[in-house]
Formats: C-alpha cells, structure tokens, sequence
C-alpha cells in the first residue's frame, strides 16, 4: 500500500507518538489541573510539555499562549466567532478551506462584512488587492498558509506586515504548513495561529490549537471547569484556562507532543527539502503524461507536498478508485472541503485527484505512483 493522503491526516505516525499515547494511558490515565496527586502534577506536566514543544516550533514567547483544541476547525471557529463583531469587515481569500469559509459566511448572516479577495489560477493572493480591500471597519485579515487543493503557499509574511501598517489582526491557518513547512509567528506578524495536530505535525486525531498573542481578546466558545479558580462562577481570564474548559484530550495532547518533538528533531529545513524534491518529482512525472493536467504551481519550492491533477475524459472519483482498487494507492478526490478554492483555479464542480506527500513517504513510491498513473491513462 502507498499513502499519499497526508494532507487529511499523516500516516505512518512515528513511533515515539504511538509511545506516548500507549504510556499516558498505562502510567498516568489521570486529570491534568484538577487534583494534587502525583499522577495529576505528571499529567499536568505532560500537557506543559507539549505546549512547550509548540511554542518552540512556532517561535511564540510563552507556551501559555498556546490553546488546545480538538481541531483546526475548531480552533478557527473559537477565534473567528469570539473576535469578529456584527458591523466589523473581515478580508479573507478564494482559496480558503470551508474551516474558514463556513464560519465566516454564517458571521456574514450575523451582519459581519466579508471581502473574498480573488486568487491567481495558481491560488496566490496578491498583496496589493488586500491592500485595496482593507476599509475603516476592516479588523481582521484571515488567510490560509497553503492551499489543501494545490499546496500553492501564501505570502503571508506580507500580508502580516499589511496587517501591522493599517493596524489589524492577522490570522493564519497553518493546518498545512505546521510540521511541513517554517512557521515564524513573531516574524510574520501573526496574532492568531491556527493549525492542526494530525497532519504534519505527526499527532494522532482530535488535537489541535490556537496560539493567540498577548492584549488579543477573543470571547471563549464554551465555559466550564477549568481545575483554576474554582472557587468562581465565572470563567477564568487568562490564558491557556480562559479556552479550555472540561477534560482535554489527554493522551491526545500527549501524543501531539511527542510528533511535535519528532519533528523539532528532524528539523523542519529537512524535513521541507525531502517534501521539495518528492513533490517536484510528482510534478515533473504527471507532467510528462499527455492526457493529465497538474494544477499549480510548477516549481515545488512554491508549495507544500499537496498536487492536484486530473485524467482528460476520466472523472477524479472514477480516476482515485482505480488508483486504490488496481494499485493501492491511497489519494483524496473531489472538492476537499474547498469548493472556493476549486472555483479560482477552473475545476468546480467535478474537483481533482489529490497526491499529499510526507515525511515517510519514498522515490520508490512515487515512481509507483506515476507508473500507476500513466497506465490507467492510456486505459
């Protein structure tokens, strides 16, 4: 079997994820912040050592600023919804996940005002048109790092300095980039981070988080207990409690930090040049086939390991199955959860056949991979 669906979630994980996990569970098994015994204080450190781990990766100052979640989704929701105000006017791109595009089109109908800036056909959003979008009203730019349908990278450290200049919030969605790709929050102006804890970043299903910076007031989601201050009926102001109300996913977070580790370890600049010359191989070799179009970029410095392509006269669904059913090859068809993105690049409402690479994956592999393609093209 060949995986190549890494943008929906990694696989393999590491072993020392796998470890983690399995530990927590055998050795701890108890509540983070809620009781003095020694098993809680060992899980309470568990958990401060994968913010630790977070913070390090994504160069933020204090690992309190990290929030856990279950998910990008529902990090992007708790930052969208508890910051954005009726009348406000919030820009975003035609390349967005609907992780950002439903919430903001439900904020829409709560009297939010959205500007959708259009992206090139290789899904790059000019600086200059955010510029011109920007209006009195306008407190947040929100914008994904990298496509999940085409991997084409935004130039985000731009947009954070726009941000800085006319005095807004600048949000990113790093569900594609964190693990894979360098995430400076300091150096790229970034006052909300959102990302993902099952796809680069090595950890199991259900993690997640926000980093969210300092005199940034976001309303929280939910209340509950938080195991601080429980001696109050109201919801503790300060970080990370102010957002994570109930019991988190302990062997979750245990296991985020771990994958997190593993690739502070790896080391992200390594990490990114095996994914560039994978990713660059795919390109060339489904290039090199007539009847199959790539989409994108087609230099692999200029995206993550995420290529979309399509099959002349043979529809994606019918194209992945015959890739899973004949050759084992695990890909992603459709629309991605991204409807937006496949508009601004021609393939509404059919989408593409998607290849994701990762850190596990080989050459051998994607010679396979091409092979495969090559010869249900011609078939």
């Amino acid at each position: 079997m060949i995986y190549l669906d890494n943008a929906a979630t990694s696989r393999p994980k590491p072993p020392e994820v796998i470890g983690a996990m399995t530990s927590f569970m055998t050795d701890v098994c108890a509540n983070s912040g809620r009781s003095a015994h020694r098993l809680a204080v060992q899980a309470s450190r568990i958990i401060y050592e994968a913010r630790e781990a977070i913070a390090e990766l994504f160069n933020v100052p204090d690992p309190l600023q990290i929030v856990f979640t279950l998910n990008a989704t529902e990090s992007i929701n708790l930052a969208l919804k508890g910051f954005l105000k009726s009348g406000d006017h919030v820009i975003t791109s035609s390349m967005e996940h609907n992780s950002v595009m439903r919430p903001l089109r439900f904020l829409e109908q709560q009297g939010i005002e959205l500007t959708m800036v259009k992206c090139s056909s290789n899904g790059i959003i000019d600086p200059g048109d955010v510029k011109k979008s920007i209006r009195k009203k306008t407190k947040l730019i929100v914008l994904n790092h990298a496509s999940n349908v085409i991997g084409s990278i935004q130039p985000a450290e731009e947009i954070g300095l726009l941000s800085r200049e006319y005095g807004l919030l600048f949000m990113l969605d790093a569900a594609q980039t964190a693990g894979a790709y360098p995430v400076d929050a300091q150096r790229m102006n970034v006052d909300i981070l959102a990302f993902s804890g099952h796809k680069s970043l090595l950890g199991p299903p259900g993690t997640g988080g926000l980093y969210i910076r300092q005199d940034v007031d976001i309303i929280p989601l939910k209340q509950g207990g938080t195991g601080s201050r429980s001696e109050e009926e109201y919801q503790p102001d300060f970080l990370p409690d102010k957002y994570e109300s109930g019991t988190p996913n302990l062997p979750g977070i245990a296991g985020l930090g771990a994958g997190v580790r593993f690739v502070i370890q790896e080391g992200i600049e390594s990490i990114r040049k095996k994914e560039i010359e994978l990713t660059q191989e795919i390109i060339d070799g489904l290039a090199s086939i007539p009847v199959v179009e790539v989409y994108g970029e087609f230099e692999s410095e200029k995206r993550v390991g995420v290529i979309s392509f399509n099959i002349e006269s043979m529809s994606p669904s019918e194209a992945g199955f015959r890739l899973d059913d004949e050759y084992e090859i695990m890909c992603r068809v459709g629309l991605h959860c991204a409807p937006v993105a496949h508009k601004t690049i021609g393939t509404f409402p059919d989408g593409t056949v998607r290849l994701s690479v990762g850190i596990f994956n080989t050459k051998d592999e994607v010679d396979m991979v091409i092979g495969a393609v090559k010869d249900i093209s011609l078939t």
